[in-house]
């Protein structure tokens, strides 16, 4: 089963094929970093005309490094949603568009939903039963995943998400966006213990909060002497921090429900250091830590089309946008 799968929930045009939801045949990504970073965040609009311009040379493209043409899909999978308005629209205008025209199934895919099944795209997928910590820009999750057909929410943010406290917290110190990989960078020479910021929420259950985390960083800027102010401590002190907080919930969230395999997922869990804890911290639990590459961390359509194969899941046009195919659909 060949799936033609289209990504533009956000500031990242991509498409793939990918064969039998395992088998990547192509996966193109085209990045708006260049248009966004000079405002210090994604604009909506700028990104979803980014996506109209690039959406049908990436489909052309996207076939033609698959060695295939349309008679050769099966169906077209696309994301629905969690993202921005505009730029989900761009997607789905155009899945739906070649859904119609070749007669093909059309099958909407939840995001978060996606970067989980991006595991499924490596040679060692972890076995059922496991818990998938999202972390993105917009989201921070914890899924139980008991089989393609049982995913339950067991916890997620009640406000910022870890990936937008690294944004946030990097425009605080000056640091480009997006923030992430400049934090961690600057982190690498400062020391994670130098500033004391606390774990918060640490007392109720499996929820996330790290908007007290970014303000904690802000006022510790505001109070300090610019000269005696470290970048290199503060942002390995707030980095240290987050990766504490997402270990923490994890385990938690492990111990809760018998369960010994984490798949990391989402473009948080680029970071290296914080791979490097999770399996340092995990060795001593018997917990085994399962990463997917950058590029799968990170939006791309591959996993979508994952996603599409292996939970066969179709929607139909007409509840397009109101079916809840996941308990973690927001």
């Amino acid at each position: 089963m060949k799936v033609l799968a289209i990504e533009s929930s956000c500031d990242d045009t991509s498409v793939a094929v990918v064969e039998d939801g395992r088998i990547i045949k192509s996966n193109l990504i085209s990045s708006q970093l260049n248009i966004h970073q000079p405002h210090g965040g994604v604009v909506p609009e700028l990104a979803s005309r980014r996506h109209a311009e690039v959406i049908h040379i990436l489909i052309r493209k996207a076939l033609a490094e698959a060695e295939c043409t349309f008679d050769d899909i099966d169906s077209i999978a696309v994301t629905y949603g969690p993202g921005l308005e505009g730029a989900l629209l761009v997607g789905i205008t155009a899945a739906k568009a070649l859904s119609r025209t070749l007669n093909k199934p059309l099958i909407g895919v939840n995001h978060l939903h996606g970067h989980i099944y991006a595991h499924f795209l490596t040679t060692s997928p972890p076995e059922f039963p496991f818990i998938a910590l999202i972390a993105s820009g917009g989201h921070t999750q914890l899924v139980l995943m008991e089989s393609h057909d049982s995913i339950s929410l067991l916890g997620q943010t009640r406000d910022d998400a870890a990936g937008e406290a690294f944004d946030k917290v990097a425009r605080v110190l000056g640091l480009p966006y997006p923030g992430g990989p400049h934090v961690e960078k600057a982190a690498q020479e400062g020391d994670p213990n130098a500033f004391k910021f606390p774990i918060a929420m640490k007392h109720d259950g499996l929820e996330f909060s790290f908007s007290g985390l970014k303000t904690a960083v802000m006022q510790t800027v505001k109070s300090m002497d610019t000269d005696a102010l470290s970048l290199h401590d503060l942002c390995a002190s707030f980095q240290h921090t987050v990766i504490k907080t997402l270990w923490y919930k994890t385990k938690l969230a492990c111990e809760q429900h018998g369960v010994t395999r984490v798949a990391l997922c989402g473009g948080v869990m680029a970071n290296q250091t914080l791979q490097n804890e999770f399996k340092k911290e995990a060795e001593s639990e018997a917990i085994s830590i399962y990463n997917v590459p950058r590029v799968l961390c990170t939006d791309n359509a591959a996993m979508i089309g994952a996603a599409a194969c292996l939970s066969n899941l179709t929607v139909r046009e007409s509840n397009f946008y109101t079916t809840p195919q996941l308990k973690i659909c927001t």
